[in-house]
């Protein structure tokens, strides 16, 4: 079994030796432990610093991508270079990468297909009240998008089976955390959360610029994920409201038209259809989200049998859905009905022109 473990950075030259020594060479249950480094359009000796302490894979960017691409690629890589595991953390040693063996060891015994490391944000020191309230608040809003019960859903140390990753498609530009979650809450992935202390802070965090951003963005993603996997949650909800905010107006109207009084009011009428046309749109949009979400099911299959294809089928061990766990359907016939080879059948002797012709005039 190969564990690699990828590691983002961007202008990480400072924190990366810690990262990189910290990282366990030897796990049980592992044959092998590879180091992965993500230059996401680093402009410092990243890449120099990472070569000196012996990484020989790397993924670069020739500018800054993201974190959410940086995952992609690096799961790429890695499945294509026989990953069996892939570990998650980041390259400003926030994560106690010595963890990284408890990390992994319910993938290994076939237990979890993801493990997610719990960062106990209600003791981090630097965070303020308001963000470990929002963190708490997030996770709870993810856990009932995705039918979870994790701790910390914004935790980017990680552990991903090959049978996980087959199932995960990234499609976000900023952050996968979150999404992740929810596409594997919803695909019913084994989830486990791992208790973890972080180390101290390095530096401010690169991905947002303030926690209002963050906020915004990991909103973004939430309802991107939501109108995915559950449109009735958003266009349900929504148009069944503005179908009540329709029809209270017409109520009204009607009362006052019963009482001689309706010609006045015409503004209810007005008010209560662009409500009732907004929730009829609703609904529609509800139809046509369903139908995209049985196509989307339908090209993700797909997507797992490409996959399968081009990186090699997973380990059984490492998920017991019978999509990816299946043995390979074997097509020809069974042996008590074998196979007749065809008769040979022997080619009529060459006749002359000669002879062709005479035989016609005797005829």
């Amino acid at each position: 079994m190969k564990l690699f473990v990828q590691v983002p950075c961007l202008n990480e030259e400072m924190t990366l030796p810690l990262v990189l020594s910290s990282i366990p060479r030897e796990i049980p249950g592992v044959d092998s432990v590879e180091i992965l480094i993500i230059d996401d359009g680093s402009t410092d000796r990243t890449i120099e610093v990472a070569q000196e302490h012996g990484v020989v894979h790397f993924v670069r960017h020739s500018r800054n991508m993201g974190l959410a691409r940086s995952f992609r690629d690096g799961v790429d890589y890695a499945l294509a270079h026989g990953a069996d595991i892939v570990v998650n953390t980041d390259g400003d040693n926030q994560y106690p990468q010595e963890r990284i063996t408890d990390l992994v060891q319910p993938i290994v015994r076939g237990e979890a297909d993801i493990v997610i490391a719990d960062r106990q944000t209600s003791k981090i020191a630097h965070f303020s009240p308001f963000k470990k309230v929002m963190q708490r608040v997030g996770s709870q809003v993810v856990n009932r998008a995705a039918g979870t019960e994790l701790p910390d859903a914004a935790s980017g140390f990680r552990a991903y089976s090959k049978a996980a990753l087959f199932r995960l498609n990234v499609v976000t530009q900023f952050s996968y955390c979150m999404e992740t979650i929810i596409q594997a809450g919803n695909k019913r992935l084994r989830i486990e959360s791992l208790p973890i202390t972080t180390n101290a802070k390095t530096r401010e965090s690169r991905l947002f610029k303030n926690i209002g951003q963050h906020m915004f963005k990991s909103g973004s993603a939430i309802t991107r994920s939501y109108l995915m996997f559950k449109p009735h949650v958003i266009l349900g909800t929504l148009g069944v409201i503005l179908l009540l905010a329709g029809i209270i107006p017409f109520v009204r109207f009607l009362v006052f038209m019963i009482q001689g009084e309706a010609g006045g009011h015409i503004q209810s009428l007005i008010f209560g259809s662009s409500m009732l046309v907004g929730g009829l749109l609703c609904l529609a949009l509800l139809v046509i989200a369903d139908l995209q979400r049985t196509n989307r099911v339908l090209l993700e299959e797909t997507l797992e049998r490409i996959k399968v294809v081009q990186y090699g089928r997973p380990a059984s061990s490492d998920s017991g859905h019978a999509a990816l766990a299946s043995e390979v359907v074997d097509l020809r016939p069974p042996a008590e009905f074998p196979v007749v080879p065809e008769r040979s059948v022997p080619e009529p002797a060459p006749v002359s022109l000669t002879e062709s012709v005479r035989a016609t005039r005797a005829r």
